[in-house]
């Protein structure tokens, strides 16, 4: 443990090098198909030789042990919850990466943050491959069941690359909106494991951590965040899970705006790290789209800032529309490629109100899984 006072350069590299365990994480050299090693089924997860010096017989435990990240379920009171399937040996060298000021002062440093970015180009590429493809594919499957059926494509013999099949299309109506026809509703934007807040200050209270988060530094506009209000607007944080369907859709029926890249780093989007003292949604490579929403006749349009966030092995965000198109609820705005990703949805002070099953289940804080077109708010 780290004394207080201590100074937190004292020991970086204390058990080892930090990076060599972030490489370790992504591809373990001797690994016997790379890149395989952090989605393979629990009983055949490759062993990471870091962590295992590390707590000695780790190895034994991932084989049976999956933890992760505390979500509900389903909607309503007292909905189920489970801890978010993670391979055990993953889900501690997180912790050890990200837990911690020594740990943040070191992924704060220029050589992580290129190690970072170079390691999620590595993965981009590596799963854009032909090789090992439909052994690859079978192994995500078997690992997240993936339920096949409902995909546009369910034959996964069909998909060329990994990434083809990560950011696969679903069939015509597989995600219905809820109450199509009622413009008040706001539906979620993706499958994923939600957290809403009524401020930017309870989102900061409850969930985002990092010292430097405001609607600015997320927009990188200083002009639009006060048009939202800064502190008083509302946020939607839908976090996409590697197991989940991987294209993102318009929260509400709006025409789709300019879109601003930002580059960025490379962090994970896990709560490991947004719970922590660290950056994230502000530093990491990021698309803000600006979303104009109808209101009654003659009153101005409402913005909506659509934050599509890349993380750790993302390789790109692509958008799929264009400005000035017109998209209903629920209609297809991009897709991520390979990586568990995010989207914040930021929406103008006093404008929103969240279904009250979220707002509760936000501020324990636990993550709700909800799906495409789900109703999750309403405009007021």
């Amino acid at each position: 443990m780290e004394q207080r006072g201590e100074d937190p350069t004292k020991h970086a590299e204390s058990h080892g090098d930090f990076e060599e365990a972030l490489k370790g994480l992504i591809d373990e050299p001797g690994a016997k198909h790379k890149h395989l090693s952090i989605h393979s089924p629990a009983p055949e997860v490759i062993t990471n030789a870091w962590l295992n010096n590390l707590i000695p017989g780790i190895h034994k435990l991932e084989a049976t042990y999956h933890v992760g990240n505390w979500v509900a379920t389903a909607r309503g009171p007292n909905p189920p919850k489970v801890f978010e399937s993670m391979p055990l040996y993953v889900r501690l060298g997180m912790q050890a990466l990200y837990h911690g000021r020594r740990q943040a002062q070191l992924l704060a440093s220029e050589r992580v943050s290129k190690l970072l970015r170079e390691q999620s180009i590595k993965q981009g590429k590596a799963f854009d491959s032909t090789d090992n493809v439909l052994e690859h594919i079978q192994a995500f499957v078997k690992t997240y069941q993936i339920d096949c059926a409902e995909l546009e494509k369910p034959n996964i013999a069909d998909y060329k690359t990994f990434n083809e099949f990560f950011y696969r299309k679903l069939r015509p109506n597989a995600r219905p909106v809820d109450s199509p026809s009622d413009p008040s509703i706001i539906s979620s934007a993706a499958d994923c494991r939600l957290t809403v807040y009524p401020t930017v200050e309870k989102a900061k209270e409850f969930w985002i951590k990092g010292a430097n988060f405001t609607l600015t530094s997320l927009l990188q506009d200083e002009s639009l965040a006060t048009s939202f209000h800064e502190q008083g607007a509302s946020l939607a944080i839908f976090r996409l899970a590697p197991a989940d369907y991987h294209r993102y859709h318009s929260p509400v029926t709006c025409l789709v705006g300019p879109t601003k890249n930002i580059e960025g780093d490379y962090y994970t989007v896990n709560p490991v790290a947004v719970n922590e003292n660290l950056d994230v949604f502000t530093e990491n490579k990021r698309d803000v789209t600006l979303l104009s929403v109808p209101q009654a006749a003659d009153a101005t349009p409402l913005s909506v800032a659509f934050v599509a966030i890349g993380a750790m092995l993302v390789g790109s965000i692509q958008g799929t529309v264009q400005q000035g198109q017109e998209v209903g609820r629920g209609d297809e705005l991009g897709y991520f490629a390979y990586g568990g990703s995010t989207v914040v949805a930021v929406f103008p002070a006093g404008k929103v109100q969240w279904d009250e099953d979220l707002i509760i289940n936000s501020s324990v804080p636990i993550e709700t899984a909800v799906r495409v077109g789900e109703q999750i708010g309403k405009f007021v």
